[in-house]
């Protein structure tokens, strides 16, 4: 009998890249870019607050995972909203307040990098920006209201997604008959409704050209995708983070890398868990980055090998991505 011959693509079975993780990723507070600007002895006595907070669950993460535990610290800077700041001065003062404050950031990471970020090799940008959010945006799931009538648009065109079925108040009534008001539903729920609507983007046209602006949660939801090494571009990791040995910085954000590594001897960036200690302000938006992390359908061999390495390392990953998320949420600030 003739050998039946099998071919297969190349491409067949996909590679991702690993990428190293440590067990705990501590965001180290958070900062408007005016706050950074003006009075440091404000941001230094928030830092001195943490410091013992960081040792703290460090030592928590030494009694869950072992003595050999990997824990990172990073900052989060918003210059998508502030674009036009000098990174020079602003990174000055932040690092300064830090120092004097006893505080080891890890990992510097731009908000804007959670929009497009480029790959850099020896501090230099090259090739195309990848297209982070619209790479993370594609990968949304709306839950649609059972039965979904088609009067709304999807959210890939509307720019909002919630976790419930909307209120009719603003549906136009059918013909001849009135139409009796109906009260947003949350899915899932209990016995009452906890409803959430969040917007994603909005779209504005300048000369001709339709410009997306990116919301703050949906950014946020993409930096703790990166936290939790999530995200890969053709397989490859999306950021590596570039180190810095105390040259001076750049004046503009675009030249300086997505996440830098400040400190040499850091655990990895990403993890299998993070922890955000930021001011209760934020609660609202820590809520919706739930919401947007729920409603993504992420890479099933990211997920898989993530979840392979920490099997080998006893750590239990789930496979509900907002399950990895922890917060603290600070008093007066």
């Amino acid at each position: 009998m003739r050998e039946r011959q099998v071919y297969t693509e190349a491409t067949e079975q996909p590679w991702v890249a690993p990428v190293p993780l440590s067990h705990l990723s501590i965001e180290v507070g958070h900062f408007y870019l005016n706050d950074l600007l003006g009075d440091l002895e404000r941001v230094k006595e928030e830092f001195r607050r943490i410091v013992p907070l960081v040792a703290a669950f460090t030592e928590s993460a030494r009694v869950r995972f072992g003595p050999q535990v990997r824990v990172s610290t990073c900052y989060l800077i918003d210059d998508y909203f502030q674009p036009d700041t000098d990174p020079a001065e602003v990174l000055g003062k932040l690092l300064t307040a830090a120092t004097e404050s006893g505080l080891t950031i890890d990992y510097l990471a731009r908000e804007s990098g959670c929009w497009q970020t480029s790959q850099f090799v020896d501090g230099v940008p090259l090739g195309e920006p990848i297209p982070m959010a619209e790479m993370v945006a594609a990968r949304i799931v709306a839950e649609p209201a059972p039965p979904d009538t088609g009067r709304r648009p999807p959210t890939a065109q509307s720019g909002w997604l919630c976790n419930g079925r909307r209120s009719s108040e603003h549906e136009p009534a059918q013909a001849m008959r009135g139409r009796n008001y109906e009260p947003p539903e949350e899915f899932g729920r209990r016995e009452h409704s906890i409803f959430l609507d969040v917007q994603l983007w909005s779209t504005q046209v300048a000369d001709g050209v339709t410009v997306t602006r990116w919301s703050c949660p949906f950014l946020a939801a993409v930096w703790h995708l990166l936290r939790l090494g999530m995200l890969r571009y053709h397989g490859a990791a999306v950021v590596d983070p570039q180190q810095w040995n105390g040259e001076p910085w750049p004046r503009r954000w675009h030249e300086v890398p997505p996440v830098v590594q400040l400190n040499p001897e850091a655990a990895p960036f990403a993890a299998y868990q993070t922890l955000s200690m930021l001011p209760k302000r934020y609660l609202g938006i820590e809520h919706a980055v739930r919401l947007v992390l729920d409603h993504l359908d992420l890479d099933e061999d990211v997920l898989a090998q993530t979840i392979t390495a920490g099997a080998a390392e006893e750590v239990v990953v789930p496979r509900k991505i907002s399950e990895r998320l922890s917060h603290l949420l600070l008093d007066g600030s």
